[in-house]
């Protein structure tokens, strides 16, 4: 590369374009499906039911404690696809490139894409390069989309919570959008707070093994865990009851949400894990989540009840019972 920022000209379809293709993003991800610069990733896939997902990042700053722009996408997306019972098996990478980007900044994106790709299991077999003028593009958007293969016997979705059914919680609350947004508005803290931004496959998996009639699962991503058990109780008509004392949250992390006045249970998160799972099977879940990478805080956090249909409440340390609302309007914005 003889520039060490990224020009118009990067994404002209010209030479400059092909030796940032071929210098930095082939050579960065490796993949051998890559690499053959098709217009299209030809890969082999397992028989069985594909789970197909897409999401798109817009993070600001594009680098955060515990992780990136480059990480959240990947984790992200693969979260996404094992949330419906599948392996995680492909990944497709888009990006919108802002004009004057550093490109060891988009070095160190990349080399965090491919460390978490590795560590989740999965292939980055094709992508996409777009550049836009400066002051357009937030210095990078990152577009990923993934498939993977659902397991036989397993059909989980949002409509399948069933009264008496336990609510679990794979680790603390808010981890993300508060290492993010203490990194945007210059905050200090006396322990840093760093982004939770993890691939969750394994994790899911284990308790599928261990808890075979799981219900669903979700990842409180953007308004976090307030907005996923509201769609959770509208999806199956049920209510649903947290015990606020079980939900973990770090001490630091509760601080900072009471000194800038967020509701933590609507703040972000990016490698955290809702599972519903019958009663009965509540505590090898558990257990199973405990016991897999990321899962170490995990807890039982609250109950499926019969009604009020498509409300979520919280009983609160005092003995007193409120609404956890979905986050309305704008909470943290370009978070994830």
């Amino acid at each position: 590369m003889q520039h060490d920022r990224i020009l118009l000209a990067h994404g002209s379809g010209g030479t400059m374009m092909r030796d940032l293709i071929e210098e930095v993003f082939v050579k960065d991800f490796g993949d051998e499906a890559l690499e053959r610069l098709d217009d299209a990733g030809v890969v082999d896939l397992p028989a069985g039911r594909l789970a197909f997902s897409t999401d798109t990042y817009v993070v600001t700053p594009l680098e955060f404690p515990g992780g990136d722009i480059g990480r959240l996408a990947v984790c992200g997306t693969v979260n996404d696809v094992a949330t419906s019972g599948a392996v995680p098996l492909y990944l497709s990478v888009g990006f919108v490139l802002e004009e004057g980007l550093p490109l060891d900044v988009l070095r160190r994106v990349l080399a965090s894409m491919r460390d978490a790709a590795a560590e989740a299991g999965v292939r980055i077999v094709t992508g996409d390069t777009k550049v836009v003028e400066k002051g357009h593009g937030d210095g990078m958007y990152v577009n990923t989309a993934g498939v993977g293969v659902v397991r036989d016997g397993f059909d989980l979705s949002g409509s399948n919570c069933r009264p008496g059914d336990a609510v679990l919680l794979s680790g603390t609350l808010g981890d993300h959008g508060i290492a993010v947004v203490s990194v945007r508005e210059g905050l200090a803290f006396s322990t840093e707070i760093v982004s939770d931004a993890a691939p969750l496959a394994a994790l899911v998996h284990a308790v599928l093994d261990a808890a075979p009639g799981t219900r669903c699962f979700r990842d409180p991503t953007r308004g976090g865990l307030a907005s996923t058990l509201n769609e959770l109780a509208r999806a199956s008509g049920v209510g649903i009851v947290v015990d606020e004392t079980a939900v973990p949250v770090r001490e630091q992390v509760r601080g900072a949400c009471e000194m800038l006045g967020y509701d933590v249970f609507q703040v972000a998160n990016e490698g955290k894990m809702v599972a519903v799972v019958p009663a009965e099977q509540a505590e090898a879940a558990l257990e199973a989540m405990r016991r897999a990478p990321y899962g170490a805080d995990a807890a039982v956090i609250g109950e499926v009840t019969e009604g009020p249909a498509g409300r979520v409440h919280v009983k609160t340390p005092f003995g007193a019972t409120r609404v956890m609302d979905m986050l309305v309007g704008e909470q943290l914005p370009r978070i994830c």
